[in-house]
């Protein structure tokens, strides 16, 4: 059974950083492109990194310079390192997998999703 379990989140004033972190069990997860998504209040969700099985990185232009998505293969986990936080930052952050190594893949299972607020 796929679990992604997202930890990091807090309250974070403007221009401040937080690392989310996502948990993975249940699959052979370095063999799986990884994602980081957001949704905030009465907005769609979007999509904010994304990483091969092979470390090639996307990301939203957003946050384009300021994060940084990364993977532990060893651990079992994904990372989302977010600097020179914005208010428009603000969302619940979501960890998904896809469905195989590439961009490409499809979206499999999601995280249950952590709270970054960005306000001062």
């Amino acid at each position: 059974q796929v679990q992604l379990r997202e930890s990091g989140g807090g309250l974070v004033q403007p221009g401040g950083s937080l690392r989310l972190s996502c948990a993975a069990s249940g699959f052979t997860f370095s063999s799986y492109a990884m994602s980081w998504y957001r949704q905030a209040p009465g907005k769609q969700r979007e999509l904010v990194a994304a990483i091969t099985s092979g470390g090639m990185t996307n990301y939203a232009d957003s946050v384009k310079g300021r994060f940084t998505i990364s993977r532990d293969n060893v651990k079992n986990t994904v990372y989302l390192q977010m600097n020179s936080l914005k208010p428009e930052d603000t969302a619940v952050y979501y960890c998904a997998s896809l469905r195989g190594g590439s961009f490409y893949s499809g979206l499999g299972s999601w995280g249950q999703g952590t709270q970054v607020t960005v306000s001062s």
